[in-house]
């Protein structure tokens, strides 16, 4: 190395331009314009074309039609019981999806790979067989329901049967999105904090929360998303009664039954909308996690 030259394959070239030489000898996928190129197209393809065309078929119905279906008064109901159920399967799962996290990461016990294959279990399983099997459960007869329903808990035909199915979709995504930084963590940092004569509840809500909390908040969006617009495991187990236990995609699937596509597209459009920013806090909340991270 001399000057402003670096050795680089046995040739003397321009350090300025020495990193960029570099990454195109490590590079093992062609030029950025052909990878680039067919990622657009793909995406275009998949994503964006498909759900331009919601917007597309809205757009001919008219501002007055358009308000008319999808803010209708039981399409305002099926919203809130989509949103309201989502939102707070999201949060039974931010703590208990917490506390099996720690559990994985923290402690070796018999099983463990076991215990971590079934939170992975409702990415695999067909939502629909999620939803039979547990409206089987829940269900007056059910193993569960036979016993908790003279109690004066009803699960199953209730919102309360859409907040558990949410439940069960939705665990899956705070477990994965706060396992790997809790193993980043280490429980070197629980000990020092023990040393310093910190309690348990301070060393938690002082130490490992903050570190915790920009993942914790993401698996909370994730499945708070994925809980909008969940249909499958939802619609055996949900009663489907106008005014309180319509999901907004059973509110779609119907439209689409009486040919009004128009109206299922309306109705569409305002998840999609709902969903785009979702995924924009979602994108907030790891920026601010890669900044803090940084900092």
């Amino acid at each position: 190395m001399n000057g402003g030259t670096v050795a680089l394959g046995g040739q003397q070239i321009d350090r300025s331009i020495a990193p960029r030489a570099a990454r195109r000898r490590r590079s093992v996928m062609p030029g950025f314009g052909l990878t680039f190129g067919f990622s657009l197209f793909y995406l275009c393809l998949i994503v964006l074309i498909p759900l331009s065309a919601v917007f597309v078929k809205t757009a001919g119905m008219g501002l007055d039609r358009f308000f008319d279906v999808a803010f209708s008064e039981r399409v305002v109901a099926s919203y809130r019981l989509s949103f309201g159920a989502a939102f707070v399967a999201a949060g039974v799962n931010a703590i208990f999806g917490l506390l099996i996290a720690w559990v994985l990461v923290r402690y070796d016990f018999p099983g463990k790979r076991v215990v971590s294959a079934m939170v992975d279990l409702p990415f695999a399983l067909p939502t629909a067989v999620a939803g039979i099997a547990l409206t089987a459960l829940y269900a007056d007869t059910g193993w569960v329901g036979q016993y908790i329903e003279p109690l004066g808990v009803k699960v199953a035909y209730t919102p309360l049967g859409v907040v558990v199915a949410l439940i069960f979709i939705g665990l899956p995504f705070v477990v994965r999105s706060v396992e790997p930084v809790l193993d980043d963590l280490g429980a070197d940092v629980e000990e020092a904090a023990a040393a310093l004569g910190a309690s348990r509840l301070k060393t938690f809500r002082r130490v490992i929360l903050p570190a915790i909390a920009p993942a914790l908040l993401t698996g909370f969006a994730l499945a708070f998303a994925r809980g909008i617009g969940e249909y499958g495991s939802v619609i055996f187990i949900a009663g489907n009664m106008p005014f309180q236990s319509e999901i907004a995609p059973l509110m779609i699937v119907t439209q689409l039954e009486q040919y009004d596509y128009q109206g299922a597209t309306a109705i569409a459009a305002v998840m999609l909308i709902a969903s785009f920013l979702l995924l924009l806090l979602i994108n907030l909340i790891q920026i601010w996690s890669r900044r803090r991270m940084e900092g």
